[in-house]
C-alpha cells in the first residue's frame, strides 16, 4: 500500500510518502508508522485523520495491498 504524509505528518515523518507490504489495520498500519517514526510522529498521528482510498477511517478499517492511505492533519474551519 501506499501512505501518503500531508503537512506536519510529513514534516514529523520526513517525508511524504513511503511503501507499507500487505494488508493491514489502520491500528497496525499506525503503530507500525510509530515504531519507524518515533515520538514526534506519535505526538502528530494523535491529531490527524487517516482516509483509506479516499475515505475516513477507523482503527479496525482494514487497508488492502492496493489501497492508498492519507494522513491528514486537522485542518482550522472558517
Amino acid at each position: 500500500m501506499i501512505v501518503r504524509f500531508f503537512a506536519g505528518a510529513a514534516e514529523a515523518a520526513g517525508r511524504t510518502e513511503q511503501t507499507v507490504d500487505g494488508g493491514v489495520s489502520v491500528a497496525v498500519l499506525k503503530s507500525a508508522l510509530v515504531d519507524q517514526h518515533g515520538a514526534e510522529f506519535a505526538r502528530v498521528l494523535g491529531y490527524c485523520s487517516l482516509l483509506v482510498d479516499g475515505v475516513l477511517a477507523k482503527d479496525a478499517t482494514v487497508a488492502s495491498p492496493n489501497s492508498t492511505v492519507d494522513v491528514l492533519p486537522p485542518f482550522a474551519g472558517g
